[in-house]
């Protein structure tokens, strides 16, 4: 175990000094306890989160939430700011699935009274949402709608009645980043998003069925339409082949310029490009394509779950809709406005494997929202309970409202594949009455509970550092894999 120069400066911090390294621009930290601070250091977690802190123009902090693993270039957890003006954008600080994230829809139904629509709503939903490896979709995008897909996100979802203004409004951003241009990507990227759209993808993705079991902060619950015994719907994805193809292609450009150039990096995995210059114009161009197409690839699916769950319980049925609650983008670098010292400064602020987390009074939150703050959606490993918080003015002082993201591996994929048979772990959830559907049964076992961290600790870390405090909790009922 290496703690590489970090000490314990909080009851929830831990800070490497910009001293530590002479190539350090800031200090280095990682909210964590004690536990998660020593599977921080089985990694090479705080060295990457050390290597950010090189970065030009970085400011304040490089930062990392609980939920942090090794990952490529920064860790996973990772959020580092950079100067607009004068610093710069690096793909391995925003990851290769771009804008991964996850909504959360609520019902008006119990879980107990749809209790015997269970198993035959998990069936439609796996049937109606394509899910695996290279899976495609019933969406065949010609280049013109293709192109209204980068550039429109959401919106083009609304266009063809398949989004509500309500869906927008609690959607990140509005489901859209603007700057977004087909010309950025590579014909190989556009490729891959011709009929993707849709589909659930593999991994970490899912969507699970679940019910609500605790109630924290009940003013932020009312204000979010949660309640105790509530039926919900969590789904997690992303850009699918074509945003892991913007990735690559950015990696292997910018590698390929710093190199030229002759810059120094703490490790070839942070290639980065200045904001403005053409490269970093670029990448961000395409990014942005993917993060948009990520937001129409949720709303289409979340139709479908709509769609299922009428059909489960009877379009005539009252409670047979779905709200959606809000759409948090992971994996993704924005153009934001932030206060440091008293200073309104422009940065680009990385999340990787990290979710905004803004606090109440600002403009950027849905109307109904403001008063009480952005929720941040944290859903656990498959098997486990998951947590909706609320972001704080705390998290705006300290972490460029960003707070952790999900659990956080702490096996790898491989490992967790060794650990247990997909078969086995199929078995065990349904003692546990979760139902699942998945393709694949080693699938299944890359994600067993016991490969990620204990959520319950991530999120009382956050809580108790004032980052995003909790709201409710959910578990899951049944659970659909890739």
């Amino acid at each position: 175990m290496k703690t590489q120069g970090f000490k314990k400066i909080g009851p929830y911090l831990y800070e490497a000094p910009a001293s530590l390294r002479s190539d350090m621009l800031v200090p280095a930290r990682l909210y964590a306890d004690d536990g998660l601070f020593a599977q921080a250091a089985l990694d090479k977690s705080l060295t990457q989160l050390i290597n950010t802190a090189t970065l030009p123009g970085i400011i304040g902090y490089a930062l990392a939430m609980p939920d942090i693993h090794e990952g490529y270039g920064f860790p996973i957890g990772g959020v580092a700011a950079t100067s607009w003006a004068d610093g710069v954008i690096s793909p391995g600080g925003v990851g290769y699935d771009i804008n991964c994230g996850v909504r959360l829809l609520c019902s008006r139904v119990s879980a107990a009274e749809f209790q015997p629509c269970l198993q035959a709503f998990l069936r439609l939903l796996y049937q109606a949402i394509p899910s695996g490896v290279g899976e495609a979709g019933e969406i065949r995008l010609k280049q013109a709608d293709l192109k209204a897909v980068l550039e429109q996100g959401s919106e083009w979802t609304l266009h063809r009645g398949l989004a509500t203004i309500a869906d927008i409004a609690h959607t990140e951003d509005g489901g859209c980043l603007p700057g977004a241009d087909i010309s950025a990507l590579s014909e190989r990227a556009r490729e891959r998003g011709r009929d993707q759209l849709g589909t659930l993808g593999s991994g970490n993705h899912f969507i699970e069925v679940g019910e609500v079991t605790d109630i924290y902060d009940a003013t932020a619950a009312a204000a979010f339409g949660l309640w105790k015994g509530q039926l919900c719907i969590w789904l997690h994805s992303g850009s699918r082949g074509l945003g892991h193809q913007v990735c690559t292609d950015a990696v292997n450009t910018m590698q390929r310029t710093v190199a030229g150039q002759g810059y120094k990096l703490a490790d070839r995995e942070l290639a980065y490009a200045r904001c403005n210059s053409s490269e970093g114009r670029q990448y961000l161009a395409a990014m942005n394509c993917a993060a948009n197409y990520a937001w129409a690839n949720r709303q289409v699916m979340t139709q479908r779950v709509r769609s299922c769950f009428g059909q489960v319980l009877g379009s005539e049925v009252t409670g047979a809709e779905l709200r959606l609650l809000y759409d948090v983008c992971h994996n993704i670098a924005k153009r934001e406005t932030h206060f440091i010292k008293g200073q309104r400064l422009v940065l680009c602020v990385h999340r990787k494997g990290a979710t905004r987390a803004f606090g109440p009074g600002l403009p950027d939150l849905p109307d109904d929202y403001r008063s009480i703050g952005q929720p941040v959606l944290v859903p656990g490993s498959m098997g486990t309970e998951s947590f909706v918080c609320v972001g704080t003015q705390t998290a705006m002082e300290n972490s460029f409202g960003s707070a952790c993201h999900g659990a956080g591996r702490q096996m790898s994929r491989s490992q967790a594949r060794k650990s247990i048979k997909g078969a086995a772990l199929r078995d065990q959830l349904g003692e546990n009455n979760i139902l699942i559907e998945t393709g694949s049964l080693s699938g299944l076992a890359e994600e067993a509970p016991h490969a990620y961290k204990n959520v319950s600790t991530v999120v009382e870390t956050v809580h108790q550092a004032g980052l995003a405090t909790k709201v409710a909790r959910t578990r899951p009922l049944a659970v659909i894999k890739g």
